[in-house]
């Protein structure tokens, strides 16, 4: 009798307690990073056309080169001044996408490349909170209306008028150069230097003169360069410019 019992006990200890099946744990999807963005065939193919559109009408290059350029910057200057590891990688994606909106038109391209990038965005299921710091980065990086909103859109401001330089002439004529596309080749080296125990930050450029002149430079960059002290006071820095080694 007993070992009957016992018998039954031990089949019955065997059985699961319920014939519910066992689900899986969700897993969060990894944080979406800028090689996820660069990857995506639509950020790429909007950027390229972007610059064709620029090209088409006698721009600088606004292309794959300039969106990295301020996608590295945008990042290494919250870095520096030690700012969150998932903050800095969010100013170097609005940073690659900042200009994509050009591929529909130049006026307007900051509110055009902030919705592209919230479609895909929400696409890709980065979560609304980063799409917002984004986009808002994106819609807020141009003059005269785009203002620092974030440290994300201050650094990616910063970034974005710190990239003059000669490479950036699209116009193989040097007769049809107009005032940008005279300073920016005038422009043999660019360097944004942040010095976070001084809380400044400071563009340093060398300009050839017999291409333009300082005054030119300031012609068509002073509003350029308002912004970006008004993006570094946002980061509690200095925004200081030195041009051939002169302090200004």
């Amino acid at each position: 009798m007993i070992q009957e019992e016992l018998q039954e006990l031990l089949i019955t200890a065997s059985v699961p307690a319920t014939s519910a099946p066992i689900l899986p744990v969700p897993v969060a999807p990894a944080p979406l990073t800028l090689k996820d963005i660069r990857h995506d065939t639509r950020f790429r193919t909007y950027i390229t056309r972007a610059n064709e559109q620029m090209q088409a009408i006698g721009y600088t290059e606004h292309g794959h080169r300039h969106a990295g350029i301020v996608s590295t910057i945008a990042r290494t200057i919250l870095t520096q001044l030690g700012h969150s590891e998932r903050e800095a990688e969010l100013a170097a994606i609005a940073g690659y996408t900042h200009d994509m909106g050009c591929v529909v038109n130049r006026i307007g391209h900051v509110e055009a490349g902030a919705l592209m990038a919230y479609t895909i965005l929400t696409d890709m299921k980065m979560p609304a909170g980063e799409i917002a710091t984004v986009i808002g980065a994106i819609g807020n990086h141009e003059e005269p209306n785009g203002l620092p909103i974030s440290h994300v859109s201050a650094a990616v401001i910063i970034a974005d008028k710190s990239d003059v330089h000669f490479s950036r002439v699209q116009e193989k004529d040097p007769v049809k150069y107009d005032i940008h596309d005279r300073v920016n080749y005038a422009v043999q080296k660019s360097y944004l230097r942040v010095d976070a125990e001084a809380k400044s930050i400071t563009l340093e450029l060398e300009i050839d003169t017999t291409h333009a002149s300082v005054t030119e430079y300031f012609e068509i960059f002073v509003l350029r360069m308002v912004l970006c002290r008004r993006a570094a006071d946002f980061l509690s820095c200095k925004f200081h410019l030195r041009i051939n080694g002169v302090n200004l």
